[in-house]
């Protein structure tokens, strides 16, 4: 089947973080169309759900295929204004508020910014805390603050290391450090001496050759860095290195972030310090 190419908006009051992790998890499941992402965030008034309106109708205008509009605009006023959308519209709030409110017999109290605000200071501290601890204990910079790490994810250069540790700091509050597998590391297939007491703590990531080398010549496309044999040769021994020394480790291939995320905290029983 050929690619269809469809635009999917994602519309909120606030940041937008909510209803595009809904709307991501829906469209994955179908992988024969080329979707084409905007977020529109902050629609907070008549005017801004108006222009959000506008902006959709005009841009698909001359298209054959209906846009798809994920909602998670709080005010009934302006979720009346999105509804006029030529479009698909999902409004998630329609889908999940109301038979909430009838099974608690109680009306949900409709104020925007819940999710992500400030409510709830304790939690924002501790995603503040972590995040800082993420990027502070990136690529080895700072060993001696391992102590603290509730994990220290290993791997090559571009596994996917720096963004699922900032994913586990902000999501859940997890203290996670990282530490990448260089040449020099992989030459005797054991684990680095500065690594070596916090073996329990290590978690591996791996990836596909040829997916790492499309990273890589993105980054730098001359040298051996992103030349195959260097690749294949830092990924076998990387993964020996995992085996040998009993280190859980996961392909990051066909994983999305989240998906990275979930499998850590699977295999390691990591408790999360909050859920999002």
């Amino acid at each position: 089947m050929g690619y269809i190419v469809r635009y999917i908006y994602f519309l909120s009051d606030q940041t937008g973080v909510t209803v595009e992790t809904l709307g991501h998890s829906l469209i994955t499941q179908f992988d024969y169309h080329d979707f084409q992402q905007v977020t529109l965030p902050f629609i907070d008034s008549e005017d801004k759900a108006k222009e959000a309106v506008s902006k959709i109708n005009s841009e698909n205008r001359d298209s054959s295929e209906k846009p798809i509009i994920f909602s998670t605009l709080v005010q009934d006023e302006l979720r009346e204004i999105i509804k006029t959308v030529n479009g698909l519209h999902l409004d998630i709030f329609d889908v999940f508020i109301g038979p909430l409110e009838k099974e608690l017999k109680q009306k949900s109290v409709r104020k925007s910014g819940l999710a992500h605000g400030m409510s709830d200071t304790k939690n924002y501290m501790k995603r503040i805390e972590a995040t800082n601890f993420a990027l502070s204990n990136d690529d080895g910079s700072i060993l001696k603050h391992y102590d603290m790490a509730d994990i220290i994810l290993i791997g090559v250069s571009r596994s996917g290391k720096t963004p699922t540790c900032l994913y586990l700091a902000m999501q859940y509050g997890i203290y996670a450090a990282n530490f990448p597998l260089t040449e020099f590391e992989l030459e005797d297939g054991l684990i680095p001496k500065s690594l070596k007491q916090h073996h329990k703590k290590l978690f591996g990531l791996t990836i596909a050759p040829e997916r790492l080398k499309q990273i890589r010549k993105e980054r730098r496309s001359l040298g051996s860095y992103s030349s195959i044999k260097q690749i294949s040769f830092e990924i076998r021994e990387s993964e020996r290195m995992f085996e040998k020394n009993n280190i859980n480790y996961v392909d990051t291939t066909e994983l999305s972030i989240e998906e990275i995320s979930g499998k850590i905290l699977e295999k390691t029983g990591i408790e999360r310090r909050f859920r999002p």
